[in-house]
């Protein structure tokens, strides 16, 4: 076995979000990605959940004071380059993190708002929302909405593109640096997903894959521009790589479960492991 290079360079990311039981999303979707793009990955659980293929079954809240903690606990030793919220359930555990990331940075956060799982089970309570609103869009470098939780953000109907630029504003109106709205809920043979990073708007496309086995999107893809992030690259380039990579990993996806299967993390790694001997 070859020896690692003990100089070779340590990129940081730090996950607050959700425990997936399936390992298809959440935290587990976010430590897989963050390994396959080459960053050292840290968690804080803010909810555990009970969850397949088929949807959630349970969920199982974390005070907001063990939320706190955990943060504190890896930015006060092991720090890091860069972070991603995913699920955080409810307004008290938002004022928690919310708390610690204004004590502790770090200066790139990228803000998923997850709001309802692939099966459309509530991950964020609707009362929770105006919290998220004003507690944590002012600490996002990037926040990372799809259609329906940019609506809920914007307090808007999103039909074509020209509403999609006006949420983009308001989100960014709430405090966010730059915003990211995917639009994998639109129509059409492609998935474009929109950014939106100094008054300008690019445009990303893809081609719309004809699978299920999609668990996990949203939160691979911003654990992807997370990792991206903490190696240094720059936003735009850093979505960009995100979003070849989540192509990549969407097909690849293999079928595990009886419902929404989620994607494959390690699609690039897959072609070594299994044609070699360990």
């Amino acid at each position: 076995m070859e020896n690692l290079q003990a100089s070779a360079p340590v990129y940081k990311a730090l996950t607050i979000a959700g425990s997936d039981s399936g390992g298809g999303a959440g935290i587990q979707a976010d430590l897989k990605t963050f390994s396959a793009l080459g960053a050292y990955g840290a968690s804080v659980i803010t909810a555990l959940t009970a969850q397949n293929t088929l949807g959630v079954q349970g969920i199982y809240e974390v005070s907001p004071e063990f939320v706190y903690q955990q943060i504190e606990s890896v930015m006060c030793d092991i720090g890091t380059d860069a972070a991603k919220t995913g699920m955080l359930f409810n307004a008290a555990v938002i004022e928690a993190v919310s708390q610690a990331l204004r004590r502790f940075g770090p200066q790139k956060l990228v803000v998923d708002p997850v709001m309802y799982a692939k099966s459309g089970h509530a991950l964020l309570l609707p009362e929770a929302v105006s919290a998220m609103c004003e507690k944590i869009m002012p600490l996002a470098y990037l926040v990372t909405p799809n259609i329906p939780e940019a609506e809920a953000l914007a307090g808007m109907k999103i039909e074509n593109e020209p509403d999609i630029h006006e949420a983009a504003r308001r989100i960014k109106g709430l405090g966010a640096r730059n915003v990211l709205i995917k639009g994998g809920h639109l129509a059409g043979e492609t998935s474009p997903d929109f950014l939106f990073e100094d008054e300008s708007f690019k445009v990303l496309e893809a081609p719309r894959l004809p699978t299920k086995n999609s668990h996990g999107t949203g939160c691979t893809l911003s654990a992807a521009i997370t990792a991206l992030l903490a190696r240094n690259f720059s936003l735009g380039d850093a979505v960009t790589g995100a979003k070849e990579y989540l192509t990549g990993a969407l097909a690849a996806a293999p079928t595990i479960g009886a419902g929404h299967s989620p994607v494959a993390h390690f699609y690039r790694l897959q072609e070594t492991i299994f044609n070699r001997n360990i």
